[in-house]
């Protein structure tokens, strides 16, 4: 379906007419350090960083890409006997035939690279009780899996226990994107339990979906569950 420029106009409350949608700015000048003219976002007068043409700053990129709601993953799998792994929200399904899902990794991150040669990882879709777990995978110290409940797979793969959620995977195929990789996984096992809410992230916070007051009006969930095993 095409969208026309008149159904994508945001009007403006205060009744003067459609808000302007926000444009990156003119290419501000380099003071060598990477960091454009050097100034803050309140000391760019606009509330936004200076940015090259084509491109935004990144906290505006931010703000924006939280209005979209996602879920919350855990991604591990054993290295040297022990688990590892990291948290990540940018996380989609991909492909029903063959089955595959997609996570997107920075290439900052200090744990991928101890990842990306497993040969299985596990995905978790945390639940809604399972924040403090997000907070502790996202940790850049300590040992991320202390007192959390987990358990491995015979080829690898580290699931935690609890998640709404779970994958075994391989991986596919790495796709450069700029500052992030797009990672593809094929999925060879899976299940879901839907008795577990999931965990939100939504505008940088932690949120939870809430049920219909109305019970009448909810649309029974029929059990979607299909464990798919790898062919031997």
């Amino acid at each position: 379906m095409t969208t026309t420029k008149a159904q994508c106009r945001d009007e403006r409350r205060d009744g003067r007419g459609p808000r302007q949608p926000v444009r990156p700015q003119a290419p501000a000048h380099s003071n060598g350090n990477g960091n454009g003219d050097g100034r803050s976002a309140e000391q760019s007068g606009n509330g936004r960083l200076p940015s090259q043409e084509g491109s935004f700053a990144s906290a505006e990129l931010r703000r924006v890409f939280g209005a979209f709601p996602t879920g919350v993953t855990a991604i591990a799998a054993l290295v040297d006997g022990a688990p590892a792994g990291l948290a990540a929200n940018s996380f989609t399904s991909v492909s029903l035939d063959p089955p595959l899902l997609s996570v997107c990794v920075a290439h900052t991150s200090t744990t991928w690279p101890v990842l990306a040669d497993r040969a299985r990882l596990g995905v978790t879709v945390l639940g809604a009780e399972q924040e403090a777990a997000c907070a502790q995978l996202a940790a850049r110290t300590g040992d991320r899996f202390a007192g959390l409940d987990w358990h491995a797979t015979d080829d690898g793969a580290v699931l935690l226990d609890g998640g709404s959620a779970w994958f075994d995977c391989s991986i596919e195929q790495h796709v450069r994107a700029g500052d992030h990789d797009i990672v593809l996984l094929r999925i060879h096992a899976l299940d879901a339990d839907h008795s577990v809410p999931p965990l939100v992230f939504h505008a940088s916070r932690f949120r939870r979906l809430e049920e219909a007051a109305d019970t009448a009006l909810r649309t029974p969930a029929s059990d979607t569950r299909v464990p798919a095993k790898e062919s031997s």
